[in-house]
């Protein structure tokens, strides 16, 4: 085992001091933790005590999460140009204070109007102060660990699943209200330090990426990278560009399908309590926690593409045995086969975008890639929403939507490493 212990200590300390990056990631799961626990992965309790208080509908509820998805697509372009610009610091500063303001006013709510205003506010916040930003910093401070640093910040985010029969029992106990308003308080007081923490690029710091762990021949540090940056124009003149945001968006037709409707699907259609929902809840981002953990080394290791593809496949299957789950082996499988193919993949999302076009324009690529992904993330609950109003059941909504994540499965396949504009010109000229 010491071996072990030594390449950890080797990749966490590669100079002999704490390389700074690490610090960043804890930062990342820590914003993440608070976005995933309070509201991402709580939405679906929310929903159910929603529709009881006020009659809405499933598809009108799960539309405001839509709506939300739509607003981050919408922004993130300009989120990642500001992000690459000036930094992420900024941008999760301001955007982690929008998201501690919208869950307060959504804690006042009386319309559907103000339902839908708030969470746009929150959805402006969270997609300001999370993900997006945040992994602008990771990929500038990561190479060749860069997969094991997604993986590993993304685990606050499971870690927030892991913890959503703690909100279920403020919401039993205190009301949504309550609980709703002191989320947005302890968003700001718990997120904005964290913000700190963050730096944009090793170099402005006189670091080196990766803590510069290995050196040349000549004594130098060892930069890996794999090839030229791409700029935003060169990279959505690429084939892979589409196809690996086609592919992301199809993954998130499950997920945030699942996110928003597991909770009313097992309490209406299997007679779960709610308590014993948040319990399924819990034991999904445990098999999540399991998939970051292998997918982070393994996605350093081995081909991200093809593990996408695999965990495309997994995430059809888990659907559909959802859909037709009559016994509690089927919940628990579906909670296995869906969890290790989302934390698997998930950190895998960033690296390979990373990989294929390179860190300098990181942010702006993604955003640009968000218009197309929030395609998935709003139609899926939207769509699962309105078949179930319609059916009675979430029996053809699911099953639809795992035909989705196998369509996925393709255009990751076909989403090869693209060749740089000017290496193709040299190579044309010869």
């Amino acid at each position: 085992m010491s071996w072990l212990f030594s390449r950890i200590d080797g990749v966490i300390r590669p100079a002999g001091h704490v390389f700074y990056g690490w610090y960043i990631v804890s930062a990342a799961g820590g914003l993440q933790l608070l976005s995933g626990l309070l509201w991402m992965h709580s939405y679906g309790a929310y929903v159910v005590l929603l529709q009881d208080e006020f009659g809405w509908s499933k598809a009108l509820v799960a539309g405001a999460f839509a709506l939300t998805r739509i607003e981050s697509g919408i922004l993130g372009p300009l989120q990642g140009w500001l992000t690459d610009k000036y930094g992420p610091r900024i941008v999760l500063g301001v955007g982690v204070v929008i998201f501690g303001i919208g869950f307060m006013a959504f804690s006042q709510i009386t319309t559907l109007l103000e339902f839908y205003l708030t969470f746009a506010l929150i959805a402006v916040g969270s997609s300001l102060g999370g993900f997006a930003t945040v992994m602008v910093a990771i990929v500038n401070w990561f190479s060749r660990h860069r997969a094991k640093a997604v993986a590993l910040s993304q685990m606050g985010y499971s870690l927030g699943g892991l913890a959503v029969p703690v909100v279920i029992i403020c919401l039993e106990a205190f009301g949504w209200r309550t609980t709703a308003f002191y989320s947005g308080v302890m968003v700001i007081v718990v997120g904005f330090p964290l913000v700190f923490l963050v730096r944009h690029r090793p170099q402005d710091y006189g670091e080196l990426v990766d803590g510069g762990s290995q050196l040349n021949s000549d004594g130098t540090p060892m930069v890996f990278t794999s090839g030229r940056d791409f700029t935003t124009r060169q990279a959505v003149h690429t084939a892979s560009f589409w196809l690996i945001s086609m592919g992301h968006a199809c993954a998130l037709l499950t997920v945030s399908s699942i996110m928003v409707h597991l909770v009313s699907h097992l309490s209406e259609g299997l007679d779960y309590s709610l308590s014993q929902a948040g319990l399924v809840v819990a034991a999904l981002t445990g098999f999540q926690m399991l998939g970051q953990i292998g997918g982070g080394f393994i996605g350093d290791r081995f081909n991200k593409q093809l593990i996408c593809v695999v965990c495309m496949v997994f995430h059809t299957a888990a659907l559909f045995l959802l859909a037709n789950a009559t016994e509690l082996w089927m919940v628990i499988l579906f909670t296995a086969m869906h969890g290790l193919a989302w934390g698997i993949r998930g950190p895998l999302m960033v690296a390979l975008r990373a990989d294929y076009f390179g860190p300098s324009s990181f942010g702006t690529i993604m955003g640009f890639s968000s218009l197309i992904v929030m395609l998935g993330m709003s139609i899926g609950p939207i769509y699962a929403g309105y078949m179930a109003d319609t059916h009675g059941d979430y029996v053809t909504g699911f099953s639809v939507l795992g035909i989705g994540a196998l369509l996925g499965s393709l255009c990751f396949a076909f989403a090869r490493v693209p060749v740089h504009p000017d290496d193709a010109k040299l190579v044309g000229e010869k």
